[in-house]
């Protein structure tokens, strides 16, 4: 008898070994119900095809390349450019300014680095204030930036941090402006933009600034962007509850010509006013013409003419009929190189000899 128990015992013993899995292994081989729900939500928004909505900050690229207001000035310009290298790319700058009616004359000189990942740029004007940034690409989906200003100047001090998460259909920004550790002073700005269709974008921005320990104000933004089919025209909308409101439109009316429009309404209680814009950029085989109206009655208007692919000459001018003000500018952009065409990838033409 001893014997026969013996050997249903080993018989027995390795089956059981084998067939009776911890609750250890069972926990972590079998997907969990929240995993499962993940799954099934991440793969439901892949088949919806949304495309990404692009930053915050970018909303009204479209809008603020064809208007003048990033572009115009007066008096006179000269940017001197000099490459100094293909890949990575490095540069420097040589910028004066003289005889405007709103900017002092200045000088500045400026640097800019750059490869698929990281980009550094700076730059110092002659009274010694020094400005500078670096942005560093950490994956396609994660980006941080740096911006900072010494000034000589009190207040004219800051630094700014940044970075933007860009997902399938949403993006994200967190940014935060003069951050103090020790009273946690600072402007602190937070944004999300997500896609909820493939032509509408609905997001929200919130601002929180805090001056001292018992002064702080938060305020919330929310927005809208619609875009058409092929990315035609774009329009959007950004409303405060205070009672600003800010919407813009524009439009790719062919290859060659865009046009835009741009409404800021404030309706707060100590304050009523409203400023329409409209403008156009036409953009020929060496030159791009803007032009530019707005309620206000200031009309102006830009030409920028290439003479050849290192030489640039831009024509500004605006007129205040209200005030019956002029303004005019003119400005040059030279570029140079050290580069061979070789460096710069350029083939040299059939006949021609190779040193």
């Amino acid at each position: 008898m001893a014997a026969v128990s013996h050997e249903k015992s080993s018989a027995l013993g390795p089956y059981t070994e084998t067939s009776a899995p911890s609750k250890n292994s069972a926990l972590f081989s079998a997907p969990t119900p929240l995993a499962n729900a993940y799954s099934r939500f991440s793969s439901w928004r892949t088949a919806l095809g949304f495309p990404n909505p692009g930053t915050v900050e970018s909303l009204q690229k479209e809008v603020k390349t064809t208007h003048l207001t990033n572009f115009i000035f007066d008096g006179a310009r000269a940017d001197l450019m000099k490459g100094l290298s293909m890949d990575p790319a490095f540069q420097v700058t040589h910028s004066f300014q003289l005889a405007s009616q709103s900017v002092p004359p200045t000088y500045s000189f400026g640097a800019l680095f750059a490869n698929p990942k990281v980009i550094l740029q700076g730059n110092v004007d002659h009274e010694g204030n020094v400005s500078g940034r670096f942005q560093q690409s950490w994956s396609a989906s994660n980006t941080s930036k740096v911006q900072a200003q010494l000034g000589m100047q009190p207040g004219h001090t800051m630094i700014q941090l940044e970075h933007d998460y860009s997902g399938l259909d949403y993006t994200l920004n967190a940014k935060v402006i003069n951050p103090s550790p020790l009273d946690g002073s600072g402007i602190y700005v937070g944004s999300y933009l997500q896609s909820v269709s493939k032509s509408l974008a609905l997001g929200i921005e919130t601002l929180y600034q805090r001056a001292a320990l018992d002064q702080a104000e938060m305020t919330s933004s929310y927005l809208a962007k619609l875009t058409g089919s092929g990315g035609k025209w774009i329009a959007t909308a950004q409303f405060q509850p205070i009672g600003v409101l800010q919407a813009t439109y524009w439009h790719k009316l062919s290859e060659k010509v865009e046009a835009a429009a741009d409404l800021q309404v404030i309706a707060a209680p100590m304050r009523r006013d409203a400023i329409a814009t409209v403008g156009a950029k036409y953009d020929l085989r060496m030159s791009t013409f803007r032009a530019q109206l707005d309620s206000t009655g200031k009309v102006s208007a830009l030409l920028e003419q290439r003479f050849a692919p290192s030489f640039a000459f831009t024509v500004a001018g605006e007129i205040d009929h209200f005030k019956n003000a002029a303004k005019v500018g003119v400005g040059v952009m030279i570029e140079s190189t050290s580069l061979t065409p070789e460096d710069m990838g350029m083939v040299p033409p059939p006949g021609q000899p190779h040193f």
